[in-house]
């Protein structure tokens, strides 16, 4: 089976996207012959298979004004490579490489197309029509959560498969560092009495603003708090400062991003999610397989796969996850995460997220 798996962009922006496809992917079978194709950016793409760069104009790709035009010829170019490829499954990374793909297929009757949707999309009434041409036979829906799942149902008004994003618990664990190693690669230090961690990219859906000012008030009634935060992105300076106005340099650390950061998530006592929304929330399920408790966004996709268990707290509401964080030192740590682990059921998530991948891409 040839299997083109076509990605909007590269780069660290979009790694949990790639980590998706690429645990996908390595449920494709034997017999797969797998290229990723990036239609914008550079950068290994997902380490299955080979790698095709495009180099696509942005604002052609998203069809803006004038650059509406080249929208044929960047199709004329796809379909071309697609028969030369001898591709008969594309797995489209979302509505915005849908777009460009779907309409391809009315005219390469031999391919079908499987359209992964990672997170929250507002359809307009093209992709509407878009996404309801054509036969389930030929075109595959599927979301990262069955949150996502069910309202692009509502929306499409077609089935849509959950595809619940689950890693390999074998594979995650083996590589872990302990804590004292992780705090040494995160130069971080290692007589903190709770090290609180926060992971992702600096975006404003993300909460990190709230989660400092929270900390902030948290941290003048318990001293010993520390907190790190791994990631990178347009937020940057502006949390940065924040930390200095605050007086928290030497407590709240931004460590930037790492392609390492899976496997250094012991040098954190609790991980802290304050997401505003989300389409899975990877992090969750990577820090409970490190034994790391989790207190996140009350967010039905955090519950979905914490039930009862997640520590839930109100959508930026900072006087709440001030309270949490002050809590954080008098708890028991290792049996929340234990509780945590038993609720997510990490060997039975990723057997069925296997059984899952295979069938989004072989029916």
């Amino acid at each position: 089976m040839n299997i083109v798996n076509m990605m909007w962009a590269g780069g660290t922006p979009y790694v949990s996207i790639h980590k998706v496809h690429r645990q996908v992917l390595s449920n494709a079978g034997a017999d797969a012959r797998i290229s990723n194709w990036l239609l914008l950016g550079s950068g290994l793409c997902c380490g299955l298979g080979s790698t095709r760069e495009w180099h696509m104009p942005s604002r052609a790709l998203k069809g803006r004004h004038l650059w509406r035009l080249l929208r044929p010829w960047l199709r004329m170019r796809l379909r071309k490579a697609l028969t030369e490829a001898r591709a008969e499954v594309v797995l489209l990374d979302g509505i915005g490489v849908a777009r460009l793909v779907l309409p391809l297929l009315q005219s390469i009757p031999e391919l079908r197309a499987k359209v992964l949707f990672h997170g929250k999309t507002r359809l307009n009434g093209g992709d509407i029509r878009l996404l309801r041409m054509l036969a389930p036979e030929r075109l595959s829906i599927a979301a990262v959560s069955q949150t996502l799942a069910e309202s692009l149902e509502r929306d499409l008004g077609r089935p849509v498969q959950t595809l619940r994003m689950a890693l390999d618990p074998l594979a995650f664990v083996e590589p872990l560092r302990s804590r004292e190693q992780a705090r040494k690669a995160l130069q971080l230090p290692q007589d903190a009495a709770v090290m609180l961690g926060a992971v992702g990219r600096l975006v404003e859906s993300k909460g990190f603003e709230m989660l400092i000012e929270a900390f902030a008030k948290a941290s003048a009634r318990q001293p010993g708090l520390q907190l790190a935060i791994i990631g990178e992105g347009p937020q940057h300076a502006v949390l940065e400062a924040r930390i200095d106005a605050l007086g928290l340099a030497g407590r709240v650390h931004l460590r930037g991003y790492r392609e390492d950061f899976q496997q250094l998530y012991r040098a954190f006592d609790w991980l802290l999610v304050p997401s505003r929304s989300e389409g899975l929330g990877l992090v969750v399920q990577e820090a409970v397989m490190a034994d790391v408790p989790v207190v996140c966004s009350d967010l039905q996709v955090f519950r979905e796969q914490l039930r009862d268990t997640g520590g839930y707290l109100p959508v930026a509401d900072e006087g709440a996850w001030a309270e949490a964080i002050e809590h954080c030192a008098a708890l028991n740590a290792s049996a929340v995460a234990a509780r945590q682990r038993q609720a997510l059921a990490p060997e039975q998530a990723w057997q069925a997220f296997c059984n899952g991948s295979q069938s989004l891409l072989r029916n």
